[in-house]
């Protein structure tokens, strides 16, 4: 089948990339993911992607349209509810691209991660698929969630400390108050 991968990230890329392939899949890489924040690191991943995606030789193509201020305005009001429009907004390009170009079928490097609401990417991915008459290739990556560490550190590709949007920077970065305790004003 052909696949359009949509790849949040060429670390989370490796260990599915190798596994489409091993099942004979021909598969292309879509990177789009407008919501990473700040921009530096928006563009650190791009090119970690194409880095990767180079040493691989794993076709790409690329949206760099860098739209914080639509996330923003999509989750500002609920950040509780912001992995649910990252989802969306994400595997919905990534169905409309696989419609225009061609390709048998979708699926996502989200899928690898062990910190995502797998059942809720696999619901949205299918339900898509549905409406774009495309097959959602549903495969559990996160089992090979060590194998992509070891090799993205043997690769020396530059690895993120957090998902990507503000909210999961400051999840990330930010003291925390643990129970019975205030946290120091700066």
């Amino acid at each position: 089948m052909r696949i359009l991968l949509h790849v949040c990230c060429g670390n989370c890329a490796i260990y599915p990339v190798k596994v489409l392939r091993e099942q004979n899949h021909t598969v292309t890489g879509f990177f789009f993911n407008h919501n990473i924040h700040p921009y530096q690191e928006f563009s650190r991943r791009i090119e970690t992607t194409r880095e990767y995606a180079a040493r691989v030789e794993l076709p790409m193509t690329y949206n760099e349209e860098y739209r914080v201020e639509e996330f923003l305005e999509n989750v500002a009001q609920n950040p509780g509810s912001r992995c649910e429009y990252c989802y969306r907004s994400r595997l919905l390009a990534t169905a409309q691209e696989a419609s225009k170009q061609n390709f048998d079928g979708f699926t996502t490097t989200l899928l690898y991660s062990r910190y995502q609401r797998h059942q809720d990417i696999v619901d949205y991915g299918r339900q898509l698929a549905a409406e774009y008459g495309l097959a959602f290739h549903y495969e559990d990556y996160r089992e090979g969630w060590n194998e992509g560490i070891r090799i993205s550190k043997e690769m020396g590709l530059y690895r993120q400390q957090y998902c990507g949007c503000i909210y999961s920077e400051k999840d990330r970065y930010a003291p925390r108050k643990k129970k019975g305790q205030t946290v120091p004003a700066t």
